[in-house]
């Protein structure tokens, strides 16, 4: 299956599944400028894998996700194009980068980052030098979304968390006041502290001035 078919493929099944009552409120609630077809995101990944299952060439995967993510008239084949980047042969490729890149420049909002921003820490893991030299680049970049992403893109790493990283991270955005960027300070001291709780605790106190008060309610969430 080239990677055209595939993309139609994917598109008939998303059009066959849709409930156009669902997709007014599935676009209201996500802030959406794009249309919902009225797919759910569960079935859109299923119906998305359910196409692909016949597909192991990484290149017609990615051509396919990259078709769908820049040719999307509709939400769902959005949220299509990420399950492709998730699926088994296109993970933690650092040739990958380039596209959840693009991706994130151009989804700016919070479903499609934070999808991508897994598909980051798993090239993290597997080209720790190269992808770190990344994230410090982006702890300081102009877009929000990219800031994010520094941020968030260690959060399940557990004891590999590189707490240089995530502190250069943290620091360079600690005076932002977007919400999305305060969430992902707190988010990310919060899924650290699962793993080292008194280095978090630690961070926390050394930073007390500078924090906001959404980053450390979610940092000290589950900290007694």
């Amino acid at each position: 299956m080239t990677a055209a078919e595939l993309v139609d493929s994917i598109r008939l099944a998303l059009r066959d599944a849709a409930d156009p009552a669902l997709a007014p409120g599935q676009q209201a609630y996500m802030k959406s400028a794009m249309p919902y077809l009225g797919v759910t995101l569960p079935l859109t990944r299923r119906l998305t894998k359910q196409a692909a299952r016949e597909v192991d060439d990484p290149a017609q995967l990615r051509h396919a996700a990259t078709l769908l993510w820049r040719e999307a008239t509709h939400r769902e084949e959005r949220y299509a194009a990420t399950t492709l980047i998730g699926l088994r042969a296109l993970r933690a490729r650092i040739e990958m980068l380039d596209l959840h890149e693009e991706m994130i420049r151009t989804g700016a909002w919070w479903d499609h980052v934070d999808e991508v921003a897994g598909r980051i820490a798993e090239v993290l893991d597997a080209y720790p030098l190269e992808v770190t030299q990344l994230m410090l680049r982006w702890t300081a970049d102009d877009d929000m979304w990219i800031r994010r992403v520094s941020i968030i893109s260690q959060l399940r790493r557990k004891h590999a968390t590189d707490r240089q990283l995530l502190t250069i991270a943290i620091e360079s955005n600690i005076h932002d006041t977007d919400f999305f960027i305060r969430k992902a300070i707190g988010w990310a001291l919060r899924e650290y502290a699962k793993s080292d709780p008194e280095w978090v605790r630690a961070f926390v106190r050394a930073h007390e001035a500078e924090l906001s008060g959404l980053s450390k309610r979610e940092a000290l969430k589950h900290l007694a």
